[in-house]
């Protein structure tokens, strides 16, 4: 949105809304910048089938990342505020890796949307792409409408 302010179109509403899936993803690509990792920032946002937000959370660590992460992806879905995930999308910054992919099929998610699929000749992610296709369960790499969001977080 850049910070430009609210246009009307001809009829009065906005022209430049935010799309969901790209408030969605923005959504987690948000939550991502929560994450402590100097390597990599992973966050994590589900969907229900309302398109309203069920759970957003970042990747956490301490002190050493590998022995102690907790993916973006549980941290969602223990995170989640609805009873359960059954048919809702989650928006992932970075492709799940099979761990996540496990949970994510657990919890009866319907689709994965992704943005980065930076590890996609790792076995983890060979495996959870076996798993999705398996669960058929849809995987898509994300492509937004806008590239930028700009927030203010201070009134003008």
């Amino acid at each position: 949105m850049a910070g430009k302010p609210a246009q009307p179109n001809d009829n009065g509403a906005r022209k430049d809304f935010m799309e969901p899936e790209d408030f969605f993803m923005a959504a987690a690509v948000l939550s991502a910048r929560r994450s402590r990792d100097p390597s990599t920032q992973v966050g994590a946002c589900i969907v229900n089938q309302d398109k309203k937000v069920a759970a957003a959370a970042a990747e956490t660590k301490l002190d050493t990342k590998y022995i102690y992460v907790c993916h973006a992806e549980l941290n969602a879905i223990m995170n989640k505020n609805s009873a359960d995930l059954k048919g809702c999308s989650i928006y992932v910054t970075l492709f799940p890796c099979n761990e996540c992919a496990k949970l994510i099929i657990q919890a009866g998610m319907k689709e994965v949307v992704y943005l980065c699929d930076k590890y996609h000749g790792s076995l983890e992610t060979q495996a959870a792409k076996r798993m999705f296709k398996q669960a058929k369960i849809p995987c898509r790499e994300f492509l937004p409408k806008e590239t930028e969001v700009v927030l203010k977080l201070k009134s003008p």
